[in-house]
């Protein structure tokens, strides 16, 4: 440290700040400078974000805007920092989240430490067999319409800390660049691809909803990811009478419910003239269906499997590597390409109900044997021939792809 600076932080933390964001890898900025360029000349770089910093003089350039299709077909808008910008909100997010942390809500899973979306999903298929009603809420824009006052208001009632409130309330003002190149001046938001904004999100929510649902209905228990929100009610009237009291809430924290995207929903076992609905969260579809006790009995039960969207989304990005096209590589080689996103979708996806996996994976067979039509000639003549030649490997070697082991017999007997 310097005790001549205004702030005294380490520059030791800034270097690890550098180790997270390059671990996180991501995209240039509005000043096009990639990872491997600011790494070039690494300590002049660094040297400059800390003396910044310390001295109070650090101004963030403005948030590059980068717009992604959504699964529901609308359009999210990305904020992308500079590299220099991602240093800077880390060496916060390593400051402030540790003051943060203790005071959380043990339902609350998006972006925090030892915490996942898979343990958000569990927790749900627990309590839709404890409560028969859930609802299953959509906050519109939340990222884009978090309020400065009410945020900074949030960020002051866990530290006093001067830079840490000062470099905050400059990342919430900071301009956005629009895909034409001008510039935005920000009233409100924090854009989604800022280091610091899953953070402030949390918090922000910790506030204005998971402490006050603890507080005013804790006969509701729910699991929230980042916005992503379901409540557990025991009847229908419950569920009305608590929705209309988190609208209210919510608008007082300047924050609304997306008026189509909102929905109450029966997930009981069936009651006459009562309809089992479903719903979607964090990729999972939950509906009724058939499962097995540990004793072999069949039973009807509402439990969660990869979603319809997120089934598109997986075969969309299956048709994008294009491997009917890459007769340049071995069937060897593509396993090595593939196989990591593979392990990585039944990791996440295969954690309930592995079985509605199986029209995935069976397409992507379908896929390989295209390949093998177009790789070898004998083949080309008919896809049962290829289709004959790919279970023939997969019978010797089960392993090569990482899904064969799991499609097991239903793929290989054929």
């Amino acid at each position: 440290m310097d005790v001549t600076k205004s702030f005294q932080i380490s520059r030791h933390a800034v270097k690890e700040a550098f180790e997270h964001v390059k671990a996180n890898k991501g995209a240039a900025g509005v000043d096009s400078k990639s990872l491997e360029e600011f790494e070039r000349k690494l300590e002049d770089n660094l040297y400059k974000i800390w003396n910044r910093m310390s001295s109070g003089s650090y101004f963030p350039p403005p948030v590059k805007r980068v717009t992604i299709p959504k699964k529901d077909g609308g359009r999210r808008h990305l904020g992308v920092p500079t590299v220099g910008d991602r240093i800077a909100q880390q060496v916060v997010r390593m400051y402030l989240e540790p003051k943060l942390e203790p005071h959380f809500h043990p339902d609350s899973y998006g972006y925090r430490p030892m915490k996942s979306a898979i343990e958000a999903v569990g927790r749900a298929r627990e309590r839709c067999w404890r409560y028969d009603w859930i609802i299953d809420l959509d906050i519109k824009g939340f990222f884009d319409n978090i309020d400065h006052g009410l945020m900074m208001r949030a960020v002051r009632r866990y530290t006093d800390c001067r830079w840490m409130l000062l470099y905050i309330e400059r990342w919430l003002k900071a301009p956005v660049q629009l895909e034409d190149g001008a510039l935005q001046q920000r009233e409100k938001g924090t854009p989604q691809g800022g280091v610091i904004s899953p953070l402030l999100a949390n918090l922000f929510l910790h506030l204005s909803f998971d402490e006050w649902m603890s507080r005013e209905h804790p006969q509701a228990p729910f699991e929230r990811y980042a916005d992503d929100i379901v409540v557990h009610c025991a009847t229908e009237w419950q569920a009305k009478l608590i929705l209309e009291s988190i609208r209210f809430r919510l608008g007082r924290c300047k924050l609304e419910l997306h008026p189509d995207k909102t929905r109450i929903v029966y997930c009981g076992r069936g009651r006459p003239g009562q309809p089992t609905g479903n719903f979607d969260f964090l990729g999972y579809c939950f509906r009724p269906r058939r499962a097995k006790s540990k004793h072999g009995h069949v039973f009807n039960g509402f439990l969660p499997a990869i979603s319809k969207a997120s089934i598109k989304e997986i075969r969309d990005e299956i048709r994008g590597w294009k491997l009917h096209l890459r007769s340049d590589l071995s069937l060897e080689e593509i396993a090595r390409k593939i196989n990591p996103k593979i392990r990585g979708w039944i990791n996440y996806y295969g954690a309930f109900y592995v079985s509605a996996m199986t029209p995935v994976f069976l397409s992507l067979n379908r896929v390989l044997c295209k390949w093998a039509g177009r790789k070898y000639k004998k083949l080309r003549s008919r896809l049962t021939r290829t289709g004959r030649w790919l279970r023939a490997i997969a019978k010797r070697d089960p392993k090569l792809f990482a899904h064969w082991s799991m499609l097991g017999q239903i793929w290989t007997a054929g």
